[in-house]
């Protein structure tokens, strides 16, 4: 997820400490004996006064805002509280979004301030996560086929008759996103129930845990990337913790890896933001295979359409939509 789950947190009432939970760094004194150092990284505060204050019109801010960099926002009375990284925010980015803001009759006001050096995971270190099934999209009964649960929580006991032998996939709580609580977590690892891949590649992989769902349901190797360094240690240490780590290469970087790779993969998933997957799709087809399939998931329904158009002008067609509240996941096939 290169801001994992991810980039397009802008919905209101979001929890916070979903979105940067401390970021842990994984340094291997001997193979056998993680030891794990926490990572700071630094966020602005951006409080925004909108006059007369509307909650639509808050929502589309928060929506429009993400391509400034926002991660996600809260709610403080008649304000809207938006955090972003400080290396990502783009500030002449918001100006020109507030300048064009289409409530016409509402004021927007801001203010800037470093936000709050606190631990935002403390919750999630000590809580975990209860544990999530995730049927198959094609399931009438609605049967589990992948339940996530982190090391504090047993998987759950599911009707085996539905599903026979669910996938069980542990992910340390230490990163609150990317553990599956998310509906385009649970959406991409429903879809890849159904559409499979021997080789793949895992874009912007956070806790790594798209890539253990793919391995898990058989797929023989995954490659992953993430342009945090912190994401791909966690991704590491979540495929020791799965016994996937030998058929499992975390890559340190963007989608510029993908330039000049020899490798050609059956299955590709990508759950970032609606830009970052526009620019980046032309580069995830020229590691496809022939009809190999791409699973994408970060995005709202109302981006389902300039996603389509991008893939099939790259040759691809729309094989199936899958779609929780107001968030979307869509299935494409190489031509």
């Amino acid at each position: 997820m290169q801001k994992y789950e991810k980039t397009l947190r802008s919905r209101r009432g979001f929890p916070i400490f979903c979105n940067f939970a401390g970021k842990f760094n994984i340094q291997r004194a001997a193979p056998s004996a993680p030891v794990y150092r926490l990572l700071t990284m630094k966020y602005y505060e951006v409080i925004f006064r909108l006059q007369p204050y509307a909650a639509d019109a808050a929502d589309v801010l928060a929506a429009m805002a993400a391509d400034a960099g926002f991660e996600t926002f809260e709610n403080r009375d008649d304000l809207l509280v938006g955090y972003v990284q400080q290396t990502l925010f783009d500030q002449q980015q918001l100006d020109d979004i507030l300048a064009a803001f289409p409530f016409a009759d509402t004021r927007v006001r801001y203010n800037i301030g470093e936000a709050e050096d606190r631990d935002w995971n403390e919750q999630w270190e000590q809580e975990g996560f209860e544990p999530i099934v995730v049927s198959s999209p094609e399931s009438v009964s609605g049967g589990a086929a992948v339940i996530i649960h982190d090391g504090r929580h047993l998987p759950l006991q599911t009707d085996t008759t539905a599903h026979p032998q669910p996938v069980s996939i542990e992910i340390d709580a230490r990163l609150a996103f990317g553990t599956g609580t998310h509906q385009t977590t649970r959406m991409v690892c429903a879809a890849m129930t159904r559409w499979h891949g021997r080789q793949v590649l895992d874009c912007g992989t956070g806790t790594g845990i798209l890539a253990i769902c793919a391995l898990k349901l058989g797929a023989a190797h995954a490659t992953a990337y993430d342009i945090d360094e912190w994401s791909v240690d966690n991704a590491l240490h979540n495929s020791i913790i799965n016994r996937v780590d030998t058929a499992m290469e975390v890559l340190h970087g963007d989608a510029s890896l993908l330039d000049g790779m020899e490798q050609r993969f059956d299955l590709v998933v990508a759950n970032i933001n609606r830009n970052i997957l526009l620019a980046d799709m032309p580069r995830f087809v020229q590691v496809m295979k022939a009809e190999a399939t791409l699973i994408v998931s970060g995005f709202y329904q109302q981006d389902c359409p300039l996603l389509t158009g991008k893939a099939e002008a790259l040759g691809m067609r729309q094989a199936a939509a899958y779609y929780d509240g107001d968030w979307a996941c869509l299935v494409f096939q190489r031509q």
